[in-house]
């Protein structure tokens, strides 16, 4: 579920800078979600697809990455899409042979999935849960993605990573999707205002919007690089490698602060494919490039 593209919304007062802890991001992203799932929906639903895999607003697609392994490791797979939104990625998989569930916070996108499931003929199971606290036994899945879903939202990603890594057998593949880390330092802006440093790399202070009771109904949480990589190692996987997204050519598409403009000058997107060791993983299991994809 790549990102709304953040901005003071309807029915907000404006910003705050201070911390949001678990429960409040939990509140949050659960209400923020459910009323704008039918308006994201029907925004960004064209370019998601109803059975597709898209990475990212660069459009960087999973049949053309293999960053999950080679068509033949998705069949008969057990995969988990944390995050999933209305669910296309989940989709997709199972029409490759997979055998997907899709998890998201938001009743309302799931109520998304569920009428993209009816409309596209391919069901997922779906199930609403809190991504860090995951529903399922040790070892119940083969692969587990995020594109966009959930990780920025969480307050402890490390519980995060540390969960995923729980329900994944040993061997399993983890990759997410995620705003680049320097994109934090730039406004959301796919203009020329975007060009311009405008804050610190390293202030952790989450992007939060409050209602005018201060109550937040918004909110995304930055983690440097260094800070994801000390996640996904401290809750025991191994890091394969990191992918950013160059901007395609052909691509004139803006998606909140995504844009040709800034994308052409720095990436937008980092995707970390993640392996929980202990499985027969070999040095080359001919799973695609994990470079420069576009």
């Amino acid at each position: 579920m790549p990102p709304p593209g953040p901005g003071a919304s309807a029915g907000t007062s404006g910003t705050v800078a201070r911390p949001v802890g678990a429960a409040e991001s939990v509140a949050a992203s659960r209400a923020w979600w459910d009323d704008e799932a039918p308006g994201y929906q029907a925004e960004h639903g064209a370019f998601l697809g109803d059975v597709d895999f898209v990475w990212c607003p660069e459009r960087l697609r999973e049949a053309d990455a293999g960053l999950l392994g080679p068509p033949s490791a998705l069949v008969g797979a057990r995969v988990l899409e944390v995050g999933c939104g209305a669910a296309s990625c989940a989709r997709w998989l199972v029409d490759r042979g997979a055998d997907a569930v899709g998890i998201d916070l938001s009743a309302g996108m799931l109520a998304q999935a569920r009428a993209a499931d009816a409309r596209s003929g391919v069901a997922v199971p779906l199930v609403q849960a809190d991504a860090s606290h995951l529903p399922f036994p040790d070892g119940a899945f083969d692969l587990a993605c995020s594109a966009f879903g959930a990780v920025p939202f969480v307050a402890d990603t490390a519980a995060l990573m540390a969960e995923v890594a729980r329900v994944l057998r040993p061997g399993g593949r983890w990759v997410f999707a995620v705003n680049h880390p320097m994109r934090w330092i730039f406004p959301d802006d796919p203009g020329e205002d975007g060009l311009c440093v405008t804050q610190s790399y390293f202030d952790r202070t989450p992007y939060a919007e409050a209602d005018d009771d201060g109550r937040i109904v918004y909110v995304e949480h930055h983690r440097t690089l260094g800070d994801r990589v000390a996640d996904v190692v401290g809750a025991g996987l191994v890091l394969e490698g990191v992918v950013e997204p160059e901007w395609p050519d052909d691509l004139d598409e803006v998606w909140g602060q995504w844009s040709p403009l800034r994308g052409a000058l720095f990436p937008g997107t980092a995707i970390f494919r993640c392996l929980r060791p202990g499985g027969p993983e070999g040095p080359d299991d001919g799973s695609g490039p994990v470079g420069r994809p576009r």
